[in-house]
């Protein structure tokens, strides 16, 4: 029988590499976000002989597009095997008492309350599927670590997934849930090269290193091959000469 995966934020960068490395291991696999027609770009980029790809507009913020999203997931696939959590959003940056609440709440609406929605109801499937279980896989960053200057609402959230992360794989012992999380430093993205854009000396600086996409795609692939007996709770990945190490 083949597996199935749920991936957000597939219709770009880290998302559409690890939905295309997950459907050419064999993995059925429903493309999430807010884009159609992006979507419909990384299925059609699907891989001759492997699963079958499930382009669903959905905006993780909002409880019922979840609950559609997941209950179209069944309806096509039958089960689930793996959740990548990987839409996200970054704010501009700015000193945070400038930041508008309205900002910080979209941020949070997004990251953290998105993946939460995203978590619960990968969960009531998975307690419920014959056979049981499955595995979650959150992205969060190594701004859940260290954060970056002037992105206090992104940093909050990234530091959120990790806590979110943890619970997860707790309550998850017993049913056969093992829950996962990769830090990733400086893939090559917009959404890293926003991130990146905010160090005080960006500006006329060289551009920090990054690593290709097909790493990401090759680690959160790696994580999900695992048996369930076994799990990476925490992986961080980043371009080896990035300034994260003693941040600077």
């Amino acid at each position: 029988m083949p597996k199935v995966a749920v991936v957000t934020g597939a219709g770009s960068g880290i998302g559409r590499a690890v939905a295309l490395a997950l459907q050419g291991d064999g993995y059925d696999v429903a493309l999430a976000g807010r884009r159609l027609a992006e979507l419909e770009k990384t299925a059609a980029a699907a891989k001759p002989g492997g699963g079958r790809m499930m382009p669903v507009a959905a905006d993780i913020g909002d409880e019922a597009s979840v609950k559609a999203l997941f209950a179209a997931t069944k309806r096509a696939f039958g089960r689930l095997d793996v959740l990548f959590n990987n839409a996200g959003i970054f704010a501009p940056a700015m000193p945070i008492e400038e930041l508008p609440v309205d900002t910080w709440r979209k941020v949070v609406d997004i990251n953290l309350t998105g993946a939460f929605l995203c978590c619960q109801e990968a969960i009531r499937m998975m307690k419920t599927q014959d056979p049981r279980g499955g595995r979650i896989i959150n992205n969060g960053s190594i701004s859940a670590y260290v954060p970056r200057p002037r992105t206090a609402a992104y940093a909050a959230t990234k530091h959120a997934i990790a806590g979110l992360t943890k619970a997860i794989a707790l309550e998850g012992r017993g049913h056969r849930i093992a829950c996962s999380q990769i830090d990733i430093g400086n893939a090559a993205t917009a959404l890293a090269a926003a991130a990146a854009s905010t160090a005080p000396a960006a500006v006329g600086a060289a551009p920090e290193p990054s690593i290709e996409l097909k790493h990401v795609a090759d680690a959160v692939l790696y994580m999900a091959r695992l048996p369930l007996e076994a799990n990476v709770l925490f992986m961080t990945l980043k371009a080896t000469e990035m300034p994260f190490e003693g941040r600077g």
